[in-house]
């Protein structure tokens, strides 16, 4: 089913995200998790792919399996360090597997590689890829950083890139996470001046060690509120506590967007499904009594 659709018959979407191992040929316990995650009755599960499209192939084998669970998969594809060739042998590869729905991105520019280097024969932005997959028949959804992007001047350009690919003909937007609701609601009011109006799916992101906060900074450019340091100065030397503690600000995140009208929930998971589950069932009713 195309994620666009559920957008219009739902008024509050969830949707989950997982990862591929890193070395090719080997799921691992991958399968099962995605079963659990499956059981939870997600809108979709979204399926991300490595830096420079270096895990496509299990990305693509990855979304079968989620299909075959009975949910809908969001496809991960990667424009950087590619060719316009092997975009397009990718898009076939994909109808013929079934999948519809695509995240369309740039992806981070190899180590080693210069932006011009890694996109000499292919699409250089994301906008581009967005306008190609929209050819093709896909839904086809656009990244977004609430607190701007890491490699944008300012937050204008930022909104104005955006635009782009909102205008290529993006169907649906996904956060990069954040910690502070508010910074997502000034980023809402900013893409509705823009004239930007497509759903927004708000990432969350649980933090259950304090050794994610440095590489969640830096994928997200995210600010971190000074309640979830104290979180994690009071419990990180305690991995149960944090757990706890985590899941709860995660939960609390959720009611609050929930409560403001943000129509979609999008958890990054981890590759865990009991840090799902942990969330779910504190907001269940409260999702239900949404769609009622």
């Amino acid at each position: 089913m195309q994620i666009k659709d559920i957008f219009a018959s739902k008024k509050l979407t969830l949707s989950f995200e997982v990862f591929p191992p890193k070395q090719e040929g080997n799921l691992g316990a991958l399968p099962e998790k995605i079963k659990t995650l499956a059981a939870l009755k997600p809108d979709f599960i979204s399926v991300t792919c490595g830096a420079g499209g270096s895990t496509q192939g299990q990305t693509m084998e990855v979304s079968k399996i989620v299909a075959e669970n009975g949910a809908s998969s969001l496809t991960h594809l990667t424009c950087v360090n590619s060719t316009k060739e092997k975009i397009a042998q990718t898009m076939e590869q994909m109808k013929a597997a079934g999948i519809q729905n695509i995240l369309a991105l740039r992806g981070d520019i190899p180590q080693g590689m210069t932006e011009e280097e890694a996109t000499r024969d292919g699409y250089k932005h994301a906008d581009e890829l967005t306008a190609v997959l929209k050819s093709n028949g896909f839904c086809v959804g656009g990244a977004c950083y609430p607190e701007g992007h890491p490699e944008s001047a300012n937050r204008i350009e930022d909104i104005e890139l955006l635009k782009k690919k909102v205008d290529a003909g993006a169907d649906f937007l996904t956060t990069q996470m954040f910690f502070d609701n508010d910074m997502l609601y000034s980023f809402l009011y900013r893409l509705e001046a823009a004239g930007i109006h497509l759903p927004v799916l708000a990432g969350i992101m649980p933090i259950t060690a304090v050794a994610q906060i440095p590489k969640m900074i830096k994928l997200s450019n995210a600010f971190i509120p000074r309640k979830l340091l104290a979180i994690c100065d009071r419990f990180g030397s305690s991995p149960e506590a944090l757990r706890q503690a985590g899941i709860a600000y995660a939960t609390d995140q959720i009611i609050d967007l929930i409560s403001n009208g943000i129509r979609g929930i999008h958890i990054y998971t981890m590759n865990k499904p009991e840090i799902a589950q942990a969330i779910l069932e504190n907001v269940n009713d409260i999702i239900g009594a949404c769609n009622k």
